[in-house]
């Protein structure tokens, strides 16, 4: 199902939000692995994040999509890299991972990533 990503990013964080009122040990522990793997070191953020666009496709993970092609967009993520991505995506996942992949391309796109009219 296609979907609004900046819409539905924008919906998942105002439940974050809630969330973090509600069970804020969870969401700080939560907030402090994601800091942690996500730093730059042998491997540079937007590697990272790549990556975990790629497990967010494999687990046809929509929230995840959105919230991953942002932060690429904010990195830089060319199209080029994006698609690099998306294809060891689709290897790895087969069929339901390409309609996954049209799905990241479409939130990638969505918050002008690269070439996005």
């Amino acid at each position: 199902m296609s979907h609004n990503y900046p819409d539905l990013t924008a919906t998942l964080s105002s439940k974050l939000a809630d969330l973090r009122r509600e069970i804020p040990d969870t969401m700080k522990g939560f907030g402090q692995m994601s800091r942690a793997a996500l730093t730059d070191s042998a491997l540079s953020s937007k590697h990272k994040e790549l990556i975990a666009m790629g497990i967010g496709i494999a687990a046809r993970c929509q929230g995840c999509l959105g919230f991953h092609a942002k932060a690429l967009v904010e990195l830089g993520c060319s199209r080029a890299e994006f698609m690099e991505m998306l294809q060891v995506a689709v290897y790895m996942g087969g069929g339901p991972s390409l309609m996954t992949a049209a799905e990241a391309l479409l939130a990638y796109e969505s918050f002008g990533g690269e070439l996005a009219a």
